[in-house]
């Protein structure tokens, strides 16, 4: 059993659309809102280059961090999420995916044989369906004070985020999750990004998770970790993003019960069995798309 940890001073405020936590020289903000709204949805289509949004746009939700000593300021919203998104014909590395059934569903019916004519059609602009975003979180232009990341040495431990530390039953002071976007793609699966924050007495603690499902082809998982510890000086941020991505059969093949596909639709379980494949698999190869997503990559800033 872990000692016990004295709590810092802090302060928590709340409205009904917003939480906020002040310890020590952070101010942390979650905002939840509703779906936006039809003029809402247009103002935010307009600002990300006019694709069409997810089903489920939460279009003012955002975490925004303060640390007031430094003037530096890092925030997660939904608007530089979908910046994030291929504005636009795909281009290598991306990770472009065709539904499964796409190549046999035209070839039936503009094959030799077939006798039924093409509708006609009206091009549409292109961007990539999966809303797949390699957003990391960005730092906001009002921040007094530009702190570049920097590649993690990685036999600094400090440069690490310490998993023993995350998973002691240490109290939460602030604890939030913050959608920011879902969309059903048209029946062929499910693409989502979510925003959680923990608070604890010796640390900050974020997750941002995109997760990927298209059905029997590929799951997909992009992740971005914050780690900050109160005890470092000076104050250090660690930034880990990671990219895992399996065609769909072999993520389906873990199934605990094979008459039972809702794990399928879990997104913390799809990230826990990606991240038990072997990584020159899930990591390297992926679903063969060549997403440059794939890999882990370690960076850290310093709050000076």
């Amino acid at each position: 059993m872990s000692e016990a940890v004295s709590v810092p001073q802090h302060q928590l405020f709340e409205s009904p659309n917003s939480r906020t936590i002040e310890i020590g020289p952070w101010s942390i903000t979650a905002r939840t809102n509703p779906i936006s709204n039809a003029g809402q949805s247009d103002a935010l289509q307009a600002a990300i280059g006019g694709i069409p949004l997810p089903e489920m746009t939460f279009g003012n939700n955002s975490l925004e961090l303060e640390h007031k000593q430094s003037g530096w300021r890092y925030t997660f919203t939904t608007e530089e999420a979908l910046k994030g998104v291929r504005n636009g014909e795909l281009q290598e590395g991306d990770g472009g995916v065709k539904v499964g059934y796409a190549d046999a569903w035209l070839q039936s019916r503009t094959g030799p044989s077939s006798s039924i004519p093409m509708p006609k059609t009206v091009p549409t602009k292109p961007f990539d369906w999966t809303y797949t975003t390699l957003y990391a979180g960005h730092e906001e232009p009002s921040s007094s004070n530009s702190i570049p990341w920097q590649s993690a040495d990685r036999n600094n431990a400090s440069h690490k985020i310490p998993l023993t530390e995350l998973t002691r039953h240490d109290p939460i002071l602030f604890y939030a999750e913050i959608p920011l976007f879902e969309d059903e793609l048209h029946d062929n699966g499910a693409s989502h990004l979510l925003v959680r924050i923990r608070v604890m007495p010796t640390c900050i603690f974020i997750l941002q998770r995109f997760t990927l499902r298209v059905d029997n082809v590929l799951f997909r998982t992009f992740d971005t970790r914050i780690y900050h510890s109160f005890t470092s000086s000076p104050p250090l941020v660690v930034r880990e993003t990671s990219g895992w991505e399996a065609p769909y059969d072999r993520v389906k093949w873990r199934l605990p019960k094979r008459d039972d596909l809702t794990p399928l639709t879990d997104p913390m379980w799809i990230a826990k069995i990606l991240s038990e494949i072997p990584s020159e698999i899930s990591q390297e190869i992926g679903a063969g798309t060549r997403w440059k997503g794939l890999g882990t990559k370690v960076e850290v800033a310093t709050l000076a």
